[in-house]
């Protein structure tokens, strides 16, 4: 039953991505709304379940540094990526689109966590397991966007994003099996939840927000980005979340 309904989790992952690459001529359009989507998984889902997850083992400044682990950390990763980016060598090409991959792979990370969290839901309650998992198929479309579009966005080409979308959409079946095997601890859960909360809020705000509104800067971008965070505050409020 939970490889059953990651398996829904893999479906709305591979409809959002091919969304994104059908409508390759309104990118501006859906980094604007992939950007509010990412700050609003952030701050709407992944933040409140990970506190509630901390409250009972950790304090707040516990809490908070992992957040910043997950953002500064998410930086100087991404600073050394692009630390030997030259446009004159010919390299910038090249290590954009690493940069996009990297993005890609931290997005596959955290849908490896969303089955890990449907596996674990549903080892503490078949309730549990169910709103979690509401939560997790409204947002993978999201991520199936996200994941193409940091591909896109960094100079790579349509067979770059679908073979990471095929990898962001599996991740969650693989996450909802492992649970089948060994027990993450609530309290570890969501110290691993801060860190990705950390790091979806750097992708967000300094990567897909400022590159939206750059290239087209109207107010029709600034309306997506507002939308992508309303939706998934809407969609998690409906989940339960």
């Amino acid at each position: 039953m939970v490889i059953l309904i990651a398996c829904g989790a893999m479906v709305a992952t591979l409809i959002g991505g091919s969304v994104a690459l059908k409508l390759r001529d309104h990118l501006h359009l859906i980094l604007g709304f992939s950007a509010g989507a990412v700050v609003g998984v952030a701050l709407f889902d992944l933040l409140p379940e990970a506190i509630g997850l901390t409250a009972p083992y950790h304090d707040p400044h516990t809490f908070a540094l992992f957040i910043a682990f997950g953002l500064f950390g998410y930086l100087i990763l991404d600073r050394l990526i692009l630390l030997h980016t030259h446009d004159e060598d010919g390299h910038a090409e090249k290590e954009q689109q690493r940069r996009g991959a990297f993005g890609a792979l931290t997005l596959s990370a955290h849908s490896f966590l969303d089955g890990v969290a449907i596996g674990i839901g549903f080892q503490a309650s078949a309730a549990v397991g169910l709103i979690i998992t509401a939560a997790v198929l409204t947002h993978d479309f999201s991520d199936g966007i996200n994941t193409v579009n940091l591909v896109l966005r960094n100079g790579g080409d349509s067979r770059q994003a679908f073979r990471w979308l095929l990898a962001d959409a599996i991740a969650p079946v693989v996450g909802a099996a492992s649970t089948l095997f060994f027990r993450i601890p609530d309290s570890a859960l969501g110290l691993v939840l801060a860190v990705f909360v950390g790091t979806f809020l750097y992708l967000g705000a300094s990567d897909l927000i400022p590159e939206s509104h750059h290239r087209h800067p109207r107010a029709a971008t600034t309306l997506m980005t507002l939308a992508g965070a309303f939706v998934l505050y809407l969609v998690v409020w409906l989940a339960g979340g």
